[in-house]
C-alpha cells in the first residue's frame, strides 16, 4: 500500500514573522520609526531597513524583547477597542491607572512592560 504525502510547508521563520508583526503594528498604531527605534532600542536606520525587509529582529538580542511586548501592546488594544482609531486615541491620551500617556511610557523599558500589564489586566476584565 502506498501512502501518499504532501510536501512539507516550510515553516516561517520566526525572525521574519516577528519583524513583520512589529512593523505592521506600529503602522497600524501611528507610531513613528522613530519612537519604534527607542521602544526597540535600535537605531533609526535599523528601523528603516526593518520596514524594507533587509533587517530581522535578532533573538539573541533585546531588541526580540522589546518586539515580543510591543506586539502584545498592539494585539491587545486590538482584542479590547477593536479598532485603530480607538487604540491610537488611548495611546496618546492620559491615563489616569498608568498616571501618564501609554504613547510616552513606551519609550523605555519599565514603561513598555507597565503597559503591558496594565493591558494584560484589562483584557482579564472584558
Amino acid at each position: 500500500m502506498t501512502v501518499l504525502t504532501r510536501p512539507a510547508t516550510p515553516k516561517p521563520q520566526a525572525a521574519v514573522v516577528l519583524s513583520k508583526a512589529v512593523a505592521r503594528a506600529a503602522e497600524r498604531l501611528g507610531v513613528s520609526k522613530s519612537l519604534l527605534a527607542k521602544v526597540l532600542g535600535v537605531s533609526p536606520p535599523t528601523i528603516t531597513r526593518l520596514y524594507t525587509g533587509t533587517y530581522l529582529l535578532d533573538q539573541s538580542r533585546k531588541e526580540w524583547d522589546f518586539a515580543l511586548l510591543f506586539v502584545r501592546v498592539f494585539r491587545s488594544l486590538d482584542s479590547i477597542v477593536g479598532d485603530e482609531f480607538t487604540a491610537r486615541k488611548w495611546l496618546g491620551s492620559d491615563n489616569l491607572g498608568l498616571n501618564a500617556k501609554p504613547i510616552e511610557l513606551i519609550r523605555n523599558t519599565e514603561g513598555l512592560v507597565r503597559v503591558v500589564q496594565y493591558l494584560d489586566a484589562s483584557r482579564g476584565l472584558v
